[in-house]
């Protein structure tokens, strides 16, 4: 049976019924994997886990989109999202991650960093916020520090949402016509796609020193916003173990999750 859209204008025409089908699909794994998610954090609960998943990426990669998709029908009372500002005077004194710190999750608490401490090895470093001397001894204390955080019973998921330089082009266009959203809009905006290389180039250079494997990193395909939620929601839940897991629905690989190794850097990154 064909199927017609009304056009602008008034005049109708047969919609892409194939096109229409795929984001049905899509819309129902989304759902089994908010349930699964719902799942998760009873886990985190009654176990008392602390559960911390970092997202890093250039600007307009996903991350509020990605965040919003894996938190929509969690409990606000045990899921914490955390996106810290531009640090004050007092905390530019301090140890580079205390004001992170603060903000790991307790036992049964699952917390989202939206941008971390590895503001340090990419913005920071590319737009001058930090020293040569800072920026090196990030890297000494980054493994000591997430080393600790491990030994102390966290759980550490690390994701870096990667996008194409003309999709980024595309998305900070957008923000600029879309009214809601006028709040994403930054002075760094400007920057990103002036130093595209230099971002990567930083990229690549963090993903490769600090691949830990107590904490290791996870590249994400991030140019199709909604199979990028559903690829990376599915990967996170199958890392984890809790009571009925829908095993073949997490069993699908996506193709756009990978791992942060050498080979996947210099070949799959864009």
């Amino acid at each position: 049976m064909l199927k017609w859209e009304k056009q602008k204008n008034g005049s109708l025409k047969i919609s892409n019924s194939k096109t229409i089908n795929m984001e049905k699909e899509k819309k129902k794994t989304l759902h089994k994997l908010y349930i699964e998610l719902v799942k998760l954090q009873k886990e985190i609960i009654s176990s008392n886990l602390k559960f911390l998943v970092i997202l890093e990426g250039r600007d307009a990669a996903g991350k509020d989109g990605t965040i919003k998709r894996i938190i929509k029908h969690l409990s606000p009372r045990e899921t914490i999202v955390v996106a810290l500002g531009k640090p004050s005077d007092r905390q530019q004194l301090e140890w580079y991650f205390q004001r992170y710190s603060e903000r790991l999750p307790v036992s049964g608490e699952f917390v989202l960093l939206n941008r971390s401490w590895y503001n340090r090895a990419g913005v920071e470093k590319v737009m001058g916020f930090c020293t040569e001397k800072e920026y090196k001894t990030f890297f000494t204390q980054v493994e000591l520090f997430e080393k600790m955080l491990a030994g102390a019973g966290f759980i550490i998921f690390k994701y870096y949402l990667d996008i194409s330089e003309k999709e980024q082009k595309k998305r900070l266009k957008d923000r600029e016509t879309d009214p809601l959203k006028q709040w994403k809009i930054s002075p760094i905006d400007k920057e990103a796609q002036k130093h595209w290389q230099d971002y990567s180039e930083a990229r690549n250079e963090m993903l490769l020193k600090t691949n830990f494997k107590l904490a290791p990193w996870f590249v994400v395909n991030a140019n199709k916003k909604n199979a990028t939620h559903i690829a990376l929601i599915t990967h996170l839940l199958r890392r984890l173990e809790y009571l009925n897991k829908d095993k073949k629905l997490l069993s699908h690989d996506y193709d756009l999750v990978y791992r942060a190794t050498p080979e996947n850097i210099k070949d799959r990154l864009y």
